[in-house]
């Protein structure tokens, strides 16, 4: 996929799993919530890895190690290798350890996931900024990382030890709802320090570049639930995405976004892998683009939809006429009672 203005979601004649050789998998909000499986991930990724496919679990997600997240992918019922996973702590430590002498002391707010990624790349996790740390980094240590940990790394900061961060979500989801990921605490250290971080996470390169160094993917396909991290990753490596409706973003989102924020294709789910994807095409007469039984257009003030069938395919449509309208911008007409006939 070019870096274009993408004006509607592409169709496949073949099933997802087919035309695209690998997976790069969210996690949160793609394939568990909470820690427990969204509905057809397991089903679906089972079929996916049985007709060929490879998967790939690429995650922004620093608290825990691969192993751990493999283990647990395994209990769900995926068999999976910690191998197969990629995270934004192992992104970061990459980007630390191209910057600092080998062996060098960091000073680590997150959890394992930060401190085993960091050995891997010779370098040595530290607690406090009395160790004489040659950098901080900063990730989701989960909802009991205490508070002090924060007044640490200013600490460090302030003293002008450069400062990393393995993303910047500010939220993630959890069986009980959207609580708040790593770029809340990250805006925390931020307002207290003035500072700026280094980034390592989706949607940013040195995500992109870790996934390829560790997947070889030649036609991957990048899968994920986040507007603002899967699919502005994937814009950003130019390659194809598909958004799944089981975590974050959601239809309104999705009509609202602009071109780095828009997939090439969208699906309720991890199902969406196994099937081809319908095409939007331009309706013959009244303008507008039609996706099964659907017609969407845009009018003066907001967008208009007609017509029945799948509510997937009347989401497609209405993509069409917003990404349309908008262009390069992001769609200001009103979406409400077109989202409400699909029960979106």
């Amino acid at each position: 996929m070019s870096q274009t203005v993408r004006t509607r979601p592409e169709g496949s004649a073949r099933a997802l799993s087919e035309a695209y050789d690998t997976a790069l998998l969210d996690l949160d909000g793609v394939v568990y919530a909470g820690g427990n499986a969204i509905v057809y991930a397991v089903e679906s990724l089972q079929v996916a890895r049985d007709g060929g496919m490879r998967l790939a679990y690429v995650t922004n997600n620093a608290l825990r190690t691969p192993d751990a997240v493999a283990e647990h992918l395994t209990e769900l019922g995926i068999a999976t290798e910690g191998s197969d996973v990629i995270t934004s702590a192992q992104a970061v430590a990459r980007l630390i350890a191209d910057q600092v002498p080998a062996g060098a002391r960091v000073l680590v707010i997150g959890g394992e996931g930060l401190r085993v990624a960091l050995r891997e790349r010779g370098l040595e996790p530290v607690e406090s900024a009395e160790d004489e740390p040659v950098a901080v980094v900063q990730g989701y240590g989960g909802p009991e990382l205490p508070w002090g940990r924060f007044a640490e790394a200013c600490y460090a900061i302030a003293r002008g030890v450069p400062w990393f961060a393995s993303n910047t979500d500010l939220t993630i989801p959890s069986a009980r709802g959207i609580a708040p990921g790593n770029g809340a605490a990250v805006e925390v250290v931020r307002i207290a320090t003035g500072a700026e971080p280094q980034v390592a996470g989706k949607p940013l390169p040195p995500m992109h570049r870790e996934t390829v160094l560790r997947t070889g993917a030649e036609r991957p396909l990048v899968v994920g639930d986040r507007l603002d991290t899967d699919i502005e990753g994937a814009f950003n490596g130019e390659v194809d995405s598909l958004l799944v409706l089981t975590g974050v973003a959601d239809g309104a989102q999705l009509l609202a976004a602009p071109p780095q924020h828009r997939p090439t294709y969208v699906d309720a789910d991890l199902r969406g892998l196994l099937t081809g994807q319908p095409e939007v095409t331009e309706a013959d007469a009244g303008g507008g683009f039609r996706c099964g039984g659907w017609t969407a257009t845009a009018g003066e003030e907001q967008l208009e939809l007609t017509g029945d069938g799948e509510a997937l395919d009347g989401l497609r449509a209405l993509c069409a006429a917003a990404w349309t309208a908008a262009g390069d911008g992001v769609c200001g007409l009103d979406g409400g009672k077109a989202l409400a006939r699909l029960g979106l």
